[in-house]
């Protein structure tokens, strides 16, 4: 039986020219780039030259670029090290119950060990953040607020450039977490997001695991997170992974300008899937209709879990996901839907499918049609 791969929101396969890319990178630039001698210096230009081109390809100046070695580390950059930066100036902090865990935690933690209070902006039945109640949690006082570009469970985009705009007015940083948009919705640059920090993480654009960067608008300068060295202009310590770097860098060149998550057909294949699922009694669509991620679906079941649910669907061949995190046996509800109002007892029951380039009409088609299989044996019929 061969597999339908679901879950490209979790992440992608690396692309073969992506690979090529950083087999060059390490044949060329095996050196430590902090080096003197000439293999340093030649790893250095090789690591220059990739941060000119994200520069270039972002529309910023390459001194606003920060590799990092992943989502998880550029987010927990951004909250702490700015919210550590800016303490002197206020203690609250707003972001909002739907963000990634990474977010999350991130401010969880400034707000239980660092003296931090923070304000969780709800959001409606789609999942969306309304710019108002983010305006009314604002107070003399905040310094950051984070909202996510696109929520990585039930695929809803949110409206950042508008909230980036009410922040930058009050002289506030914001940051977003667009792990999910690049690749899949439209970037004319890094501007579009209207932030001061924007999260980037190449295996969501097929590039490779352990890669990520973060943007920083100049002047700002968050303290780093990780120290012990002063690479990436002191923001971050460790010496650069280059293969890695020059992985994103060319994953971004080749599949965020032109995404390559391509709108018409996923949002067919999403739309035939959102059908097959509401179908099924006990089903229930989750997040945003429209204003979506074009590969996203997302859906409750009624009388099941999402521990049977994937179990299901593997057994079917097909690869998804759920929002709930499974640990040692125990389920915990998607926070996200929860944020939504959701019921509580299917929160812990969430399917999400996410499709990528490499899905075609046959599998969607067999996807459609093992849905119903899956679902009732999740159900215990």
């Amino acid at each position: 039986m061969s597999r339908i791969y679901l879950d490209y929101n979790a992440t992608t396969p690396l692309d073969a020219a992506v690979r090529a890319a950083m087999q060059d990178a390490e044949d060329r630039a095996w050196a430590n780039p902090s080096s003197v001698h000439a293999p340093g210096r030649a790893a250095r230009a090789v690591l220059d030259d990739a941060r000119y081109r994200l520069a270039s390809a972002w529309g910023c100046r390459p001194s606003e670029v920060v590799f990092t070695g992943g989502g998880t580390e550029a987010n927990n950059l951004a909250v702490l090290g700015t919210a550590r930066l800016r303490r002197d100036a206020g203690r609250h902090l707003v972001t909002t119950r739907i963000e990634h865990p990474a977010v999350l935690h991130a401010f969880r933690h400034l707000e239980r060990h660092e003296g931090f209070e923070v304000t969780h902006v709800g959001v409606d039945a789609s999942g969306r953040v309304d710019p108002a109640d983010v305006g009314r949690a604002l107070r003399p006082d905040t310094v950051l607020v984070s909202v996510m570009a696109a929520n990585n469970e039930v695929g809803t985009v949110q409206p950042v450039a508008e909230i980036g705009a009410m922040c930058r007015a009050r002289g506030i940083v914001f940051h977003t977490d667009a792990v999910q948009a690049f690749g899949k919705l439209p970037f004319p640059g890094i501007a579009v997001f209207g932030a001061d920090l924007v999260t980037v993480c190449a295996h969501k654009f097929h590039g490779p695991r352990g890669a990520g960067a973060l943007y920083v608008r100049s002047p700002l300068q968050p303290q780093p997170t990780q120290i012990g060295g002063s690479q990436e202009n002191e923001r971050r310590a460790g010496t650069e992974n280059i293969p890695a770097i020059v992985g994103l860098v060319e994953a971004f060149e080749r599949f965020v300008p032109k995404p390559v998550f391509e709108e018409a057909p996923l949002r067919a294949f999403t739309g035939q899937l959102a059908a097959a699922a509401a179908a099924i009694p006990g089903v229930h669509r989750r997040g945003a209709v429209d204003d979506r991620l074009s590969n996203t679906v997302a859906f409750t079941v009624e009388g099941a879990d999402s521990i049977a649910l994937m179990a299901n669907l593997d057994l079917e061949g097909i690869c998804a996901s759920s929002g709930s995190a499974c640990s040692a046996g125990s389920l915990e509800p998607s926070h996200v839907l929860e944020a939504m109002g959701v019921p509580t007892a299917e929160c812990n029951a969430l399917v999400r499918l996410s499709l990528g380039r490499g899905n075609t009409a046959g599998e969607i088609d067999r996807a459609c049609a093992v849905l119903p299989v899956a679902i009732r044996r999740s159900r215990g019929r």
